[in-house]
């Protein structure tokens, strides 16, 4: 009798050993850690006191409401700014194409320092924008665009869009260029097309790259610092400020645990919302 065929496509459970204890030394001991250190109590006792703490200040959950809402507005700015970018760098060709997807991958060959940097020398009261306006005649005095809100979600925006605009690029490049023409020739306008075969169809890297860039956005702790200044507190360093200056670090491993918890549940919304929206399109 004939011996059976091996199924090569099948690979035994101990390859991925190295893989699993990689991710065990290096992620899952130190998140365990750090949930022991935060059910520390003040008295050296074990409790949830310091969540408790936490979570009864009206403060600190303000910090994390305001960290959440700013990772939603840099992620709101990047969708809306690069889901035409890579439509365009999709349906064009050649030297176009190329040109858009250098602009895009140059933001990631550069330190995030130099860029916040740059972003400085843009929004100061006498940097690039407020001396252009002023030349143009649009303003008298300088706007406040550096420590503040907006600055803050432009400069955001600017260093997180490659994470957006990519996982766009790779979803839209594998829709059927027949299907757009299939209907406009149907009788669909433009918009209709977008709204009924491009963005059901490019649902999956519309909620990849929201996911990456909120994710990005929230725990970007130096262009939150150097361009947000001192008036402006988030999470990242409202938990730098509990460790490293006033050495609170059961308090702040208390924070850590919350901010996470916070951000896979925006996660999880996201991916219900895709899904949502994409029962919605096939009905």
């Amino acid at each position: 009798m004939a011996r059976p065929l091996a199924d090569v496509t099948a690979y035994p459970l101990r390859l991925a050993s190295p893989l699993a204890l990689f991710f065990a030394a290096f992620f899952a001991a130190p998140l365990v850690a750090l949930l022991g250190l935060s059910l520390k109590g003040a008295d050296g006792g074990i409790g949830l006191s310091q969540y408790a703490a936490f979570l009864g200040d009206g403060f600190s959950l303000g910090v994390l409401l305001g960290t959440l809402w700013l990772g939603l507005k840099v992620t709101a700015a990047c969708l809306v700014l690069g889901l035409p970018l890579a439509l365009v760098a999709t349906r064009a060709g050649g030297w176009v194409r190329g040109l858009i997807i250098l602009a895009v991958l140059t933001p990631l060959l550069t330190s995030v320092v130099i860029r916040t940097f740059a972003w400085i020398v843009i929004l100061g009261r006498q940097g690039v924008l407020n001396s252009l306006l002023s030349s143009l005649g649009l303003i008298d005095t300088p706007l406040r665009l550096l420590y503040a809100e907006g600055g803050l979600v432009a400069a955001l925006a600017q260093v997180q869009m490659p994470l957006m605009v990519l996982p766009l690029m790779t979803a839209l490049s594998r829709i059927d260029p027949s299907l757009w023409d299939a209907s406009e020739a149907l009788g669909a306008g433009r918009w209709r097309t977008f709204l009924r075969v491009t963005l059901p169809l490019c649902l999956p890297g519309l909620i990849a790259g929201a996911v990456l860039t909120f994710a990005a956005a929230i725990s970007g702790f130096i262009t939150q610092s150097l361009i947000g200044g001192g008036q402006m507190l988030f999470m990242p360093g409202y938990i730098y400020q509990q460790a490293i200056a006033l050495q609170n670090w059961p308090f702040a491993a208390a924070m850590s645990v919350i901010f996470l918890v916070a951000v896979l549940a925006v996660v999880l919304a996201f991916n219900a919302l895709g899904r949502l929206a994409r029962g919605y399109a096939q009905a």
